[in-house]
């Protein structure tokens, strides 16, 4: 006859050292998620706002619609400047290409109940918007 007494106490601390893994990661998820769609509306309201950096010499003289690059740049980094977590950023690049302004967006969310199974790493979130003024008659 075997001796059993102990398993149902490592039974147990494993299953709370699974728990506490699940927790970390729905936890470090949502914050990375929620971390994603701050960035995206960021991103998308400063393209937006950038769009409206036409070249006005263009316009006036009966030419194309196009973007005045410095113009756009100036306003996307206004637009960004205005939120509270654009200095905390880890990149921010913005192409104008044309008539169209690309925004891109980098940052990172830093492990919390995770760091204790997986050590210093941590997830890397990057999202873009696009937009280009549209000519109305």
């Amino acid at each position: 006859m075997r001796d059993e007494r102990g398993t149902i106490t490592l039974w147990v601390l494993g299953l709370c050292i699974a728990l506490m893994f699940l927790g970390g990661l729905s936890l470090d998820l949502w914050r990375a998620v929620a971390t994603r769609r701050e960035l995206s509306g960021m991103a998308d309201a400063a393209a937006t706002a950038a769009a409206n950096g036409v070249d006005e010499n263009a316009l006036r003289n009966g030419g194309p619609v196009h973007l005045d690059p410095s113009r756009a740049r100036a306003i996307a980094n206004d637009t960004l400047a205005d939120f509270d977590r654009s200095s905390s950023l880890d990149g921010a690049r913005i192409d104008v290409d044309g008539a169209r302004v690309t925004v891109t967006l980098r940052d990172h969310v830093d492990f919390s109940l995770l760091k204790i199974f997986l050590g210093g790493r941590r997830f890397e979130v990057e999202t873009h918007a696009s937009a280009e003024p549209v000519e109305r008659p």
